[in-house]
């Protein structure tokens, strides 16, 4: 499970992209396919390897309503356990 300092970042061979026949953005990994809101898009988005799930959060925030860093936690474990990124403390 992933906390405040963790830092994820997209693992290798995972890759983002705006698909128009589903009119969003999705995940490409190995395994499959993730079809993505527009905040999970930004939380892809930034797993640079240099921002803490804290510090997305706290971006987030600032664009978005009603976002939860207990969401923002949720999303990122969710994605390590899909293996679409690696999480770094």
């Amino acid at each position: 499970m992933s906390g405040l300092d963790a830092v994820p970042r997209l693992r290798r061979g995972v890759r983002t992209a705006y698909d128009g026949t589903r009119a969003g953005h999705v995940v490409l990994f190995p395994e499959g396919v993730l079809v993505l809101n527009e905040t999970a898009a930004a939380v892809v988005g930034l797993c640079d390897g240099r921002t803490s799930v804290g510090g997305i959060a706290r971006l987030l925030a600032e664009r978005f309503d009603g976002v939860r860093v207990g969401d923002v936690v949720r999303l990122v474990d969710r994605l390590a356990a899909r293996r679409v990124v690696d999480v770094g403390g």
